[in-house]
């Protein structure tokens, strides 16, 4: 059974009474984030994640699998998190590619290249991690809760008035599933930062959310604080050059 259709069976209100039990059973608090979240889900099954459920589960199975991917997505959060080493190699193709441009180039300098680049992509990796984390601590003040691992289609944060926001850290960076929600829908969308050039969108965020002190220069004290007090969240191979 889908986790749709277990909704669908309970009826809003007593699903959200199971969701509660369940997560008692599972020695699991149930906050006023995860309880207001799940609620956003009952009431409107147009944001129930698709994935979550299976041909042989229950109502309780169903419930049980969409706490356990919010209580995931929290506690994989940048400041918890343990990032994996890249899974691939480097293709050593590329830097032959690099070397018949630009003919100067030593070894060193290609293979520190290749380091720099493969760098480059983990922090990509996680910097969407550190932005939701950010907005996640700040915007809670203001009744905001974090959907925790996709656990609200289309939408990463709901708030206890019932508004919902998408957030995404580039203009360029929405895909497929996010664009189904751009027409018709009541929910508000917001990117960090522009992808033709450096202009920060705080401001728009900050009337969308009714706060006045989110900034780019609070979020970089932010990422790099995380980055401080939980170093492993962003991977680093032990052959990269500048290695400590």
């Amino acid at each position: 059974m889908k986790l749709k259709d277990a909704i669908i069976k309970l009826g809003a209100q007593m699903a959200a009474e199971r969701a509660r039990d369940i997560a008692e059973d599972l020695c699991i608090e149930w906050t006023d984030g995860i309880c207001f979240v799940f609620n956003i889900i009952a009431n409107d099954l147009e944001r129930i994640p698709g994935n979550i459920g299976g041909k042989d589960d229950d109502e309780v199975l169903a419930i049980r699998k969409w706490i356990l991917k919010y209580l995931g997505g929290k506690d994989g959060c940048a400041s918890k998190r343990v990032s994996n080493l890249p899974g691939t190699v480097a293709d050593p193709i590329i830097e032959e590619i690099i070397s018949a441009r630009l003919t100067n180039l030593e070894q060193e300098d290609l293979e520190k290249i290749t380091y720099a680049h493969r760098l480059g992509m983990s922090a990509e990796n996680i910097l969407g991690l550190i932005l939701e984390e950010y907005l996640a601590i700040n915007l809670s003040p203001y009744g905001w809760h974090c959907a925790w691992g996709e656990t609200v289609k289309s939408v990463d944060f709901v708030n206890e008035d019932g508004r919902l926001l998408q957030i995404k850290n580039r203009s360029n960076s929405e895909n497929s599933s996010s664009s189904t929600v751009r027409h018709g829908t009541e929910i508000d969308k917001w990117f960090r930062i522009k992808a033709d050039r450096v202009e920060y969108m705080w401001s728009a965020l900050n009337t969308i959310c009714k706060t006045n002190h989110l900034s780019e220069e609070s979020f970089v004290q932010f990422a790099r604080d995380t980055i401080k007090s939980n170093p492993v969240c962003l991977a680093i191979e032990s052959q990269n050059p500048w290695m400590d």
